[in-house]
């Protein structure tokens, strides 16, 4: 989980490119996943191998599920278990990423990593999907000292952030992460140059005015 403003985030002169979509532009998984393909291409000198998605979060906090949700339905729809890294079975999260980005660098070390997390912003933000360049901070918005991961990144604003974060990402409208988690997946797939399959849409009536934290929340 990470705080909207990417290139805070970033190792001091290293560039600031990205792309973003809203979960209901028709063409977002198209053009996040052109963008990414093509900075992988521009950062593809001296790598082996097919890219590596590092899927971050947890399944026990609905925001923060937004990652293993992404690792789960890339591995529904054809990507090989070794090019993923987190899923609702086997997240990736706080207590293991430093263990699961050490093996993983020592197991690829010349592989591209896209990482995925889900971003708490502005409300007017929610609802936006990010792609960029550069690594990201995960934990960055429930203040967690992680170390940054990936070549590249792609991020979805679940929710608002600036008051009880924890709160916040365990009170996220479920149907809003589900379908910004399978309009990411299909920008992953076209940025590793497979079809976005047509399944990979928002489920139907689901806008970007939800309800935020609390709103609606329990009986």
């Amino acid at each position: 989980m990470r705080v909207e403003g990417w290139g805070a985030h970033m190792p001091r002169g290293a560039a600031q490119r990205e792309a973003r979509a809203r979960l209901d532009d028709r063409d977002a998984a198209e053009r996040l996943g052109h963008f990414l393909r093509q900075e992988l291409e521009r950062l593809a000198e001296g790598w082996r191998g097919a890219p590596v998605v590092l899927c971050i979060g947890s399944d026990r906090s609905t925001g923060d599920a937004l990652g293993p949700l992404v690792g789960s339905l890339l591995l529904e729809h054809g990507l090989p278990r070794d090019q993923v890294a987190g899923d609702l079975s086997l997240p990736v999260h706080a207590s293991n990423l430093r263990r699961v980005w050490a093996e993983l660098r020592q197991r690829r070390p010349r592989g591209a990593v896209i990482a995925v997390d889900a971003c708490l912003g502005r409300q007017e933000s929610v609802g936006t999907l990010t792609a960029g360049l550069g690594p990201l901070r995960p934990g960055a918005g429930v203040n967690k000292d992680l170390p940054p991961v990936g070549d590249v990144f792609l991020t979805g604003t679940v929710n608002v952030s600036g008051f009880m974060e924890y709160f916040v990402l365990q009170n996220t409208r479920l149907s809003l992460v589900v379908a910004m988690a399978r309009r990411m997946t299909g920008a992953v797939l076209a940025a590793l140059g497979r079809p976005v399959p047509a399944a990979l849409t928002p489920l139907s009536g689901v806008g970007i005015g939800l309800p935020l934290a609390g709103d609606g929340a329990g009986a």
